[in-house]
């Protein structure tokens, strides 16, 4: 392979016309530009240069590598600046995937905390559930998921992954505005057994899992009558008396009028939320800033229970 160095060498040689004007350029000595020159012409196999006068001129040889080069070399800077430009965090892609409810409430903020900083980062932006959002940052196709981790009966982390506390997302039950529980205040678990139940988790999920094991400690298995996975069509078959659920904090924003919220007492189900980035890639510019951005966010968010409660 032939040496870049020398390549800058005769590329310097051609366009000054002499080797002691490309020493001056260079800041080598005339012996120097000599030495490299020939090395290169071993390695090239030809003649690149013959003399004229005081100067030279390149072969035919000579010129068609000195055009090389300077291609070469021209790439080869454009890629170190596109690569200081990535270091540094002035420009890049960011690849993020998270689920619904972290989508509606602390990764916009986040999102926009991180654009601030780096205001021309590219964004590859989408919604995935876990664990199919932390198998895409483990498959090096994105760079950081917001994801569930069951409070109980967690699997083995990946020991190629690095995982971030957000914060933890409590269950409330949801019953219809008329239901004879809705005076009590806060309610057990256990008081639900008889009820009916509208299941907001019905595919296998850590949230399905985290629900699974507190109806399970609680002595029960819900009767469900109708699954869904989209909450505000929970609240909705809540509120029209088919049963009632339970569902996540960051879902209750705005809840539905036609139903109450109610605090479980004693150990409620809480899934905790992490951001999941490949172990080593914490201290990339992007995925530093939009981890430090949303556990920011994830601090000073108020979980407060909500207004109908």
């Amino acid at each position: 392979m032939l040496d870049l160095r020398r390549l800058r060498v005769l590329s310097t040689v051609v366009s000054a016309g002499s080797m002691a004007a490309a020493a001056e350029r260079l800041s080598y000595t005339p012996s120097a530009v000599s030495q490299h020159l020939a090395a290169l012409e071993r390695e090239a196999g030809v003649r690149l240069l013959e003399r004229v006068g005081r100067g030279v001129r390149p072969t035919a040889a000579g010129r068609l590598l000195a055009e090389q080069g300077d291609a070469v070399i021209d790439r080869l800077a454009a890629a170190e600046a596109a690569l200081a430009d990535l270091r540094t965090g002035r420009a890049g892609l960011l690849r993020m995937r998270f689920f619904a409810t972290a989508g509606a409430s602390f990764v916009p903020p986040a999102l926009a905390i991180f654009r601030g900083r780096h205001p021309d980062a590219e964004l590859d932006l989408a919604m995935q559930e876990p664990p199919d959002s932390v198998h895409a940052v483990r498959a090096g196709e994105a760079d950081i998921a917001i994801a569930v981790e069951p409070v109980a009966g967690s699997p083995e982390r990946d020991n190629g992954l690095c995982w971030t506390q957000l914060l933890d997302d409590e269950y409330f039950a949801i019953l219809p505005a008329n239901h004879p529980l809705v005076d009590r205040g806060d309610v057990a678990l256990a008081d639900l057994a008889q009820e009916q139940w509208v299941d907001t988790e019905p595919q296998p999920s850590p949230c399905s899992e985290i629900l699974t094991s507190s109806f399970a400690a609680a002595g029960f298995s819900p009767q469900v009558i109708v699954a869904t996975d989209d909450y505000p069509t929970t609240q909705g078959m809540v509120a029209a008396g088919l049963g009632i659920s339970l569902v996540p904090l960051l879902a209750l924003d705005r809840p539905h009028p036609g139903v109450v919220v109610r605090r479980l007492r004693s150990n409620p189900p809480i899934r905790r939320i992490l951001a999941v980035v490949r172990a080593g890639a914490q201290d990339e510019p992007f995925v530093r800033t939009i981890t430090e951005a949303l556990r920011t966010v994830a601090d000073s968010h108020v979980l407060r229970t909500p207004s109908r409660a």
